[in-house]
């Protein structure tokens, strides 16, 4: 039985509703844990330190989605709540494309950041290029990574938060097997893990679409 907003919550009802948006956190962390483990197994430890050098500036940027998602959700909710459907559809469009917009933007700001940002962290050398190859082709899919982290919160303002889940599932399995055809399989380094990722976060982006 679907349960609607509008419901009295008790904490068996709070629990189930919650709990597919739990599970999609654990789901969406699993990006850096899957590149971590291969590429630290595969391409040595200067590219694992890369990864994990890189990746907080990358999780910062992505936020963005949570910040859209969080407080667009609430005003949608707000809007729904009011029987104004078109006014909350409205919303809902202008808050997609204005984070699609930001994710753009943040991504062509992140190119040209992340070289200072990885210096000002200590890499230098092979870990300073590996950390700027890594991040520059995960910053490419960072619109749909915002979009991803948005559907999150809007999947369940829409009551649909198994929705949500599915999708992040099917975006962290295509990551996982894409980590390992790109990493273990072909010895493709940080630029297998990246390209695993973002190709993970596009389908986690655009399916919801």
């Amino acid at each position: 039985m679907n349960i609607k907003l509008s419901d009295h919550f008790d904490y068996k009802r709070l629990l189930r509703f919650a709990l597919p948006s739990i599970i999609m956190m654990i789901f969406t962390s699993i990006y850096g844990i899957v590149d971590g483990f291969f590429v630290s197994n595969y391409a040595g430890k200067t590219a694992f330190a890369a990864v994990n050098l890189i990746m907080p500036l990358l999780l910062v940027l992505g936020c963005v989605g949570f910040m859209f998602g969080t407080g667009g959700g609430a005003l949608i909710a707000k809007t729904m709540g009011e029987r104004k459907q078109d006014k909350a559809n409205e919303i809902f469009t202008l808050i997609i494309t204005v984070s699609a917009l930001c994710g753009v933007v943040l991504a062509v700001l992140g190119f040209f950041l992340l070289r200072p940002v990885a210096k000002f962290m200590g890499a230098e050398g092979e870990l300073l290029e590996q950390s700027i190859i890594y991040g520059r082709i995960i910053l490419l899919a960072l619109p749909f990574y915002i979009l991803q982290f948005e559907f999150q919160c809007l999947f369940a303002t829409a009551e649909k938060p198994k929705l949500g889940l599915y999708v992040t599932v099917a975006s962290g399995v295509a990551n996982m097997i894409l980590d390992a055809l790109l990493v273990g399989v072909i010895p493709l380094g940080v630029t297998g893990a990246a390209a695993a990722t973002a190709i993970s976060e596009f389908i986690g982006g655009v399916i919801p679409l």
